[in-house]
């Protein structure tokens, strides 16, 4: 165990920064974020409509220009100088007001498009099993959803509105030079090619450099998370770690620096020459007309404003080309997590009326066969698998388990740390599904449940227990949001927690802190108790609920407890024996297998695991 124990914590070591589930290069398909547009092409239809409109009105622009300056001033028609000057003066109205509606349209469209895709990826990762989240940082789920969708805000709103614009400038542009001057139009458009491809290899360094810069980001974000939480400043703190992680963050926040600057600069001086030849042409063609007066001075007047109007464009497409490679990477990274495979899928059968028997059918489970169906080879977050190898098999953390809990009865399960308890608690409510056997409730089997038909049937009191950074009231109405208050303070005083919540200034509004940290550990037991109990499930998992409790506050909480259970199918994870005396029914587990089943006074009488048990726990020893 021990040689495998270090080669697991060597394995993670080299994730620090990168996380398991990723790719190094994730592809994105031009035609997949196409298709994120889809459902909005009415209204780019119409934003497309408005640029070919706007383009088309400013082209009159340079032709009326013309005519100013070789008709109207030369030859003193003031009246049609007059017409020619309201005339370039409405041009300019009209496209600044085009310009503004299809902004709107583009921008909402670009916002909506980011909307589909935040919800999808968070609605996708609620759907993940419990091994996902055991095997990935919070703060680089955070960062995929804020700062990578975040990164293509720019992009996702405005590219699609910018390339039809420019593109259509750039044709209607181009038709028109060809009228002025076909000549000087083929000497316009000789470098373009050459340009093209100058962006097309800048933009793929900073595609690269940006998939590196979101790595480092994600990593500073999981830094942020980890260190900065109430338990990472307790451990920083009273380890004397402070400084060092304040260095660690500030050695990441270079190298991010460092990023930022070489992703701005990438290929800024071939950029900057393709701008200052683009500059230069229109004095080249100047000079050019001026040597051999084969046009006009309207005419070459009239035909560089053209040429300016589509250097701009030409170059804003460029810059677009740049922008779009570079956003690949992000749109790879948000895909990857969209394309993560669900392995467990929602039944669609309900139960009315539930009993609450429960079976578990030759059950097996293991978490290195789940490697292989799409679980990425992760470790058991409970670890009870650390201690299931050998005579039962590699990995095996649950072997042919068979247990019928009677409705409202209880089971308590006990046994050696990794023995298995908790991983056998994970497979009534599907934190995950069973590899072998089934798992029932009066006699369905769960994995053809809808969940939302498991959540109302099984209930969870952990030892762990999470509360938002939210209200009391709001803790509690999240597993009830229709409570009323009545029920809510009924549930309270049950779970022996009124009279506190009473005696706080705030009352039922108090603030719980993040993670309940205003709160001590009994106090947040009972809280979650009271949670349960306002969602009145009619089968109850108690997974270790007093294990971190001292002896006064477990004998406050098992009342509660003892409350909770009462009339319900409860299965009680054990670590002190002394909370499970009167269970109806009594399993050992060792090496994920049933090695003894019983009545309390059963079992000490058999002498055998549960007594060795037993004999270890000193205040059961005393109480019986």
């Amino acid at each position: 165990m021990a040689v495998r124990t270090q080669g697991a914590v060597q394995h993670e070591g080299t994730h620090m920064d990168r996380e398991p589930f990723v790719n190094d290069e994730p592809r994105a398909p031009l035609r997949r974020i196409v298709a994120l547009f889809r459902p909005y092409r009415g209204r780019l239809a119409l934003v497309g409509g408005l640029i070919g409109l706007s383009s088309l009105v400013s082209l009159a622009s340079p032709f009326m220009l013309r005519e100013v300056l070789d008709d109207a001033i030369p030859h003193g028609r003031t009246g049609l100088l007059t017409l020619l000057a309201l005339g370039m003066i409405a041009v300019a109205v009209t496209t600044s007001v085009l310009d503004v509606v299809q902004t709107l349209i583009s921008t909402g469209v670009g916002q909506r498009v980011m909307h589909d895709l935040r919800t999808g990826v968070y609605g996708h990762l609620q759907r993940m099993s419990l091994a996902f989240f055991t095997r990935t940082r919070t703060g680089e789920v955070q960062s995929r959803i804020a700062n990578d969708i975040g990164g293509m805000q720019s992009v996702v709103t405005a590219t699609a509105a910018s390339i039809v614009s420019n593109l259509t400038t750039v044709i209607a542009t181009i038709i028109a030079m060809l009228v002025l001057d076909w000549r000087l139009t083929i000497v316009s458009l000789l470098l373009l090619p050459v340009f093209v491809g100058i962006s097309r290899k800048v933009g793929r360094e900073r595609r690269k450099i940006t998939s590196e810069r979101q790595r480092k980001l994600a990593a500073m974000s999981s830094m942020v998370q980890e260190s900065l939480s109430i338990s990472g400043i307790l451990l920083g703190r009273t380890m004397g770690r402070s400084p060092e992680l304040t260095r660690r963050f500030s050695t990441a926040s270079d190298e991010l620096a460092d990023l930022e600057v070489r992703s701005s600069m990438a290929g800024r001086w071939r950029q900057s020459t393709i701008q200052i030849i683009m500059a230069a042409m229109p004095a080249m063609i100047y000079w050019a007309t001026g040597l051999t007066s084969v046009v006009s001075i309207g005419t070459v007047v009239a035909f560089t404003t053209l040429q300016m109007n589509l250097f701009r464009p030409t170059v804003s497409l460029l810059r677009l080309g740049v922008d779009v490679q570079s956003s690949l990477s992000l749109f790879g990274r948000i895909f990857e997590y969209l394309d993560l495979p669900v392995d467990i899928h929602p039944g669609t059968r309900t139960l009315t009326n539930v009993r609450g028997e429960i079976r578990f059918e030759h059950v097996d489970f293991s978490y290195a066969s789940r490697d292989s169906s799409g679980e990425h080879g992760e470790q058991n977050p409970s670890g009870d698998a650390g201690e299931s190898e050998g005579e039962y098999g590699e990995d095996t953390t649950l072997s042919d388990v068979n247990l019928t809990v009677p409705a409202g009865t209880t089971l308590a399960v006990v046994g050696e740390t990794g023995s298995g308890k908790t991983t056998l608690s994970y497979l009534l409510p599907r934190l995950y599904d069973v590899t072998g056997g089934r798992v029932t409730v009066d006699g369905v089997d769960v994995r053809d449940l809808t969940f939302e038909t498991l959540a109302e049937t099984v209930g969870v009191v952990s030892q762990e227990t999470y509360l938002f950074h939210s209200s009391i009231a709001d803790n509690l109405r999240f597993a009830k949001p229709s409570a009323t208050d009545e029920e809510m303070v009924e549930a309270a005083r049950a779970a022996r927690i009124h009279d506190h919540i009473m005696s706080l200034p705030d009352g039922y509004d108090t603030m719980v802190g993040e993670r309940g940290y205003r709160f001590s550990g009994g106090e947040k037991q009972r809280l979650a108790i009271a949670r349960t109990l306002l969602r009145n499930p009619p089968v109850l998992i108690l997974d270790e609920a007093t294990s971190s409790l001292d002896t006064q506050t477990e004998r406050a909480v098992q009342e509660a407890l003892d409350t909770l259970s009462h009339g319900r199918t409860t299965i009680t994870i054990a670590h002190r024996l002394s909370t499970i005396i009167d269970a109806d029914q009594i399993v050992v587990l060792a090496h994920g297998r049933i090695v003894e089943r019983g009545t309390h006074a059963e079992l000490l009488t058999a002498d055998g695991p549960y007594s060795a048990l037993v004999s270890r726990d000193q205040p059961l020893t005393i109480a019986a």
